[in-house]
């Protein structure tokens, strides 16, 4: 090989080494489409999670839909969207048919009644406990409002809502009431957090349990107009002692779940679940959302995972 022909050897080879330096260093620019359904309870999270990331990803769209946790279960296993969105356990069967998820943040479900309910000043300073709850949703034995308070001149009728689609709010609130599950609780079928909620603003003897994020106006940070979010009597004392009471806010009650104060169950942690394991750009998001993301909870009315959780979940995902 002359001396111009080895120049020109070295000089290509050094040129090639310079691009593919410059290729892997250049960070990637994620362009695609992601999908995702399921969960209520999450959907305001991811809403806000998709309107941050399109922001550093301009060329990634995410495309939302809200229909209840089985959905998303049902839309992710059938490979429907790329993402669903649960909130509650994911379940050994599910699992088994290729059902993988990581938490990404946690909130809770709530008991809310009509702001003109008949005793609502007694169930505002006594609370309402689990024995009660349970009695009402699942043995039926309780059915005025003047029982659950202790008035039994009080013979107005309780007018029990639950869910008509299959969701994680259901499932949490039959966990707490005894450990059942959705098909185990009394009342009239509403589908949507969205429309159970509007059923008790619209009836003055409703109650209803309610993802915590459709209890309380995210702006107002009070609990949506026209309903009142029940306490709980965690101590079953009779009344609503200092440290159960922060139902006046919602900033109040996620502090109350960040530290346990709030009971878990009904307080839970939410999911992302995919069939096989997040790929691409898919778990580029879900890798944001463990990272960047968790700052967004607090102001969108969630609890961030803890870093424990946190680094699980991220190892989870990267294993």
């Amino acid at each position: 090989m002359n001396r111009t022909r080895a120049i020109v050897v070295i000089a290509v080879a050094l040129i090639a080494s310079i691009l593919v330096y410059n290729y892997l260093a250049t960070p990637k620019v994620l362009t695609g489409t992601i999908t995702v359904s399921g969960a209520f309870a999450l959907y305001p999270m991811m809403v806000k999670w998709a309107e941050e990331y399109e922001k550093v990803n301009p060329r990634v769209k995410v495309e939302i839909s809200a229909g209840g946790a089985g959905k998303g279960m049902a839309d992710a296993l059938a490979g429907l969207v790329d993402i669903g969105m649960i909130s509650r356990e994911i379940q050994p069967a599910e699992v088994q048919r290729g059902a993988f998820f990581v938490a990404v943040v946690k909130d809770a479900v709530v008991a809310a009644v009509n702001i003109d309910n008949p005793v609502l000043a007694a169930l505002l300073a006594k609370g309402v406990q689990r024995s009660i709850l349970m009695n009402i949703y699942i043995y039926g034995n309780i059915t005025t409002w003047g029982e659950v308070v202790g008035r039994p001149e009080i013979t107005e009728p309780i007018h029990i809502y639950t869910r008509s689609d299959s969701c994680g709010a259901a499932d949490t609130w039959g966990l707490y009431l005894g450990g059942h599950k959705q098909d185990d609780l009394n009342g009239v079928g509403v589908y949507g957090d969205p429309g159970i909620a509007e059923a008790v603003k619209n009836d003055r003897l409703g109650i209803s349990y309610n993802n915590l994020n459709y209890a309380y106006d995210n702006k107002t940070k009070r609990p949506v107009e026209g309903l009142a979010v029940v306490p709980l009597d965690i101590n079953q004392n009779g009344r609503v002692d200092p440290n159960e009471d922060f139902y006046e806010t919602k900033d109040k009650l996620v502090q109350a779940i960040a530290t346990g104060a709030y009971p878990s169950p009904p307080a839970r942690l939410l999911y992302l679940v995919t069939k096989g394991k997040f790929t691409g750009i898919v778990k580029e998001f879900v890798k944001w959302i463990l990272g960047d993301g968790q700052k967004y909870a607090l102001e969108t009315g969630y609890v961030p995972l803890s870093p424990k959780t946190l680094a699980e979940q991220l190892t989870k995902l990267e294993g």
